[in-house]
């Protein structure tokens, strides 16, 4: 498809009409499928054109619907070399049948390059009235049918108009278009009456009490008694509502493990438009997906990144107005709100999501405001989180990842602790099951385990769960992802006070921040950056151990928040492109660590998923912002072509599949992940609906940063050393 093509496809989606009065063939699918586009009950436009009955033959045609089967048919007429596009007359039931039986060889409810059918399946047009035939080829088509179809038959259609340019869209254009209009929709939760049976579900939930609940903060009096009379109106729902104490200490939480719950979130105060009285309304904000049903830290801003770019900003001042009600009511912005994580945070990316938000919004009444608000939040967390105990090195003045907890992290698998509790319980001569409960409960005592789980805990707050980086040395370390972070903050504080709030911020406490204190703060944390942090000889940042008091030798792509951040000097800045992007560089972009500082792998030490050969989407999306900021561009958009590629290609070639995390070294399959919980996204039966949070905003904001040129040549699925070796400017 032309660039031309592309841009004219780009426009109102939404629509169901086009200026002709026929369906747009990119409407949303409860537009497209809708009641209002049956034409069996509706005529539309001249999709099915006036008969001529001078010439009468009946035919019979396994593809051809029974209500068509006795039709007259046209005289003379041929549409194959048609100049408009191409419409299909379809019976959803019998063409998804025959297709699957054709086409899915492996049975998984998905057309993929693994299929070995025929990939050719024949489709009459429309405007024969199926008499027609035209062939759908290729995967890519093929699965594209096969998405389509199971659409339509969710939205109860038995009969369809199909466009052909809904099955032969640039797969750039169908990705975005999806993403845009269906995935983000699909991905958005808010905790109210609208979808309490959908947010309350937690897929993590082994505990045996099954009953969903929802824990709110001890002032919310209003969200309580809102939620309480909820639940009464869904008694099959079994939803049980409780307040939270005053104080959340390590011992509560771990109480709620046999009772977990959802945490609430930001609501507004609404008038219901059906019965006209005051209610409350959630704050929307938008999950990963899979597993993970909840709102996250530092996903919901590389998701954020996304639904900016897609004009979603209702979404992301969503998430941003939700995150400072965490701060307020929780102490921190959570790793989730699940009652499990109330200890824990995530990678701290406030202050750049608040500016963002302002910089969309700021002729919207209350950005100021907003902006405020956010301001104060990130400040309290700053300091009665990151700079507090236990997080804080005293000696070094840096910041470890270091959550409070006790015990096993009720949240993971049931099987993800065997290997390691086994020798524990045999010791004790006890089931696994029953020394976890003895453990938990403090009967057991062993401190080989505790000190375990502190550093698990910590890998897990870090975002980077799991990772031989950080595996049993996690809250140890001053990583230089959380201190890159961190200096972002007092950077944006300083900044900001400065320039929007007259070089005085007042606190809820009455106290005043002044620009001149987070300056000095953001000088001394660089300078201690490029003491403990920096390597002068390998040209790039390394974790410092602050017990063992050195750097560690593991090398990671988070050496790229530096960048990211603004703490790197120019200098620093170039040894990390000369020195360390040749390192973590792979065929579909930035690889989380190199295969040198992960090690041999086997059944006695497994591979972790944020290890080689493993690419996550934040990785990707800081770096090239860093290399950008440097005045790197070429590396940035050569990186995020790599990446793009690598979603295009798995999306093209594999029914549509959107992933959590991909192996970036592999050009054919990337998107088969076995290591520790798999791969979110890929359980999917005919059509994927969801994609992955912050791939799916990878994919969006990186087409912000490359060329049309490099947009064209992804649309052709032209691999990244292809692409550039014709433009001789790199191989």
């Amino acid at each position: 498809m032309s660039s031309k093509s592309v841009s004219a496809t780009a426009g109102s989606r939404q629509s169901s009409a086009s200026s002709t009065g026929s369906i747009d063939p990119f409407s949303v699918a409860q537009v497209y499928y809708g009641p209002e586009t049956d034409f069996t009950t509706h005529r539309i436009g001249n999709l099915i054109r006036t008969r001529t009955l001078s010439t009468v033959q009946t035919r019979s045609s396994t593809n051809t619907p029974d209500f068509m089967k006795s039709v007259p048919r046209r005289r003379a007429s041929q549409d194959a070399q048609s100049l408009t596009p191409r419409k299909f007359l379809v019976d959803v039931n019998s063409t998804l049948q025959t297709l699957l039986e054709s086409e899915d060889t492996d049975g998984n409810m998905q057309i993929t390059i693994e299929d070995l059918g025929p990939k050719v399946l024949q489709l009459g047009t429309a405007n024969s009235n199926g008499f027609n035939k035209f062939d759908i080829r290729g995967t890519y088509m093929l699965s594209n049918l096969l998405q389509e179809l199971t659409l339509a038959k969710e939205y109860g259609r038995k009969s369809i108009i199909l466009d052909e340019q809904r099955l032969s869209e640039n797969p750039v254009s169908r990705l975005s278009r999806l993403i845009r209009t269906q995935f983000w929709d699909s991905l958005t939760r808010r905790i109210d009456a609208s979808l309490l049976e959908i947010i309350a579900v937690d897929p993590k939930n082994r505990s045996k009490d099954q009953s969903p609940r929802i824990y709110v903060p001890p002032s919310q009096k209003e969200q309580y008694e809102y939620y309480v009379q909820e639940a009464a109106k869904r008694p099959h729902l079994n939803l049980q509502v409780e307040y939270l104490p005053e104080s959340i200490t390590a011992e509560f939480v771990k109480s709620l493990n046999n009772k977990p719950g959802l945490l609430a979130l930001a609501m507004d105060h609404v008038v219901d438009e059906f019965t006209g009285q005051p209610t409350l309304r959630g704050k929307p904000f938008v999950v990963p997906g899979g597993r993970f049903n909840e709102l996250y830290g530092w996903d919901s801003y590389m998701i954020a990144l996304g639904l900016m770019v897609d004009g979603r900003i209702d979404l992301a001042k969503g998430i941003l107005e939700n995150f400072i009600f965490e701060v307020k009511h929780y102490g921190k912005i959570l790793n989730a709100n699940r009652s499990y994580y109330l200890c824990r945070s995530q990678p701290p990316f406030l202050t750049d999501l608040a500016l963002k938000v302002y910089e969309k919004t700021i002729y919207d009444p209350g950005a100021l405001e907003l902006l405020k608000e956010s301001f104060k939040a990130a400040i309290m967390e700053y300091k009665q989180v990151w700079m507090s105990a236990p997080r804080l090195d005293q000696e070094s003045g840096l910041s470890c990842y270091h959550p409070d907890g006790i015990g096993i992290p009720p949240e993971t698998e049931a099987s993800h602790f065997v290997h390691l509790l086994m020798p524990f319980a045999e010791k004790h001569e006890l089931p696994i099951e029953e020394f976890q409960k003895q453990y938990n409960d403090g009967i057991v005592k062993e401190p080989a385990l505790d000190g375990y789980f502190v550093h698990d805990r910590a890998v897990r707050e870090s975002g980077h769960d799991t990772t031989y980086r950080l595996e049993k040395r996690c809250a140890n370390l001053a990583t230089i992802d959380l201190n890159s972070l961190l200096y972002k903050y007092e950077v944006d504080i300083a900044h900001t006070i400065r320039t929007m709030f007259g070089d005085k911020l007042v606190l809820d406490d009455g106290s005043v921040e002044t620009s001149a204190a987070w300056d000095r703060r953001a000088r001394r944390r660089r300078n201690l950056i490029d003491q403990y942090l920096w390597d002068e000889e390998k040209g790039m940042y390394f974790d410092y151990d602050i017990v063992q008091k050195k750097k560690s030798n593991y090398e990671s792509a988070t050496t790229f928040w530096a960048m990211w951040a603004g703490c790197a000097s120019p200098k620093q800045a170039a040894r990390l492109v000369s020195d360390a992007l040749p390192k973590f560089e792979e065929f579909g972009g930035l690889c989380s660590g190199t295969e040198k500082s992960r090690g041999p792998i086997g059944l006695d030490r497994p591979n972790r998923q944020w290890d080689y050969p493993y690419g996550w989407a934040p990785q990707q999306i800081l770096a090239w912002v860093g290399l950008i900021r440097y005045g790197y561009e070429e590396d940035a958009e050569r990186l995020v072509y790599r990446w793009l590629y690598m979603i295009t290609k798995a999306f093209v070639d594999y029914n549509g599949i959107v992933v959590e995390k991909y192996d970036v070294t592999r050009p054919v399959d990337p998107h088969r992940v076995d290591a520790e919980y798999g791969n979110q996204g890929s359980d999917f039966k005919g059509v994927a609906k969801e994609g992955f949070g912050w791939v799916n905003a990878s994919y969006t904001f990186g087409l912000t940063l490359i060329t049309s040129h490099a947009r064209r040549a992804l649309g052709a699925c032209t691999p990244p050393g292809l692409f550039y070796a014709s433009q001789s400017t790199y191989v």
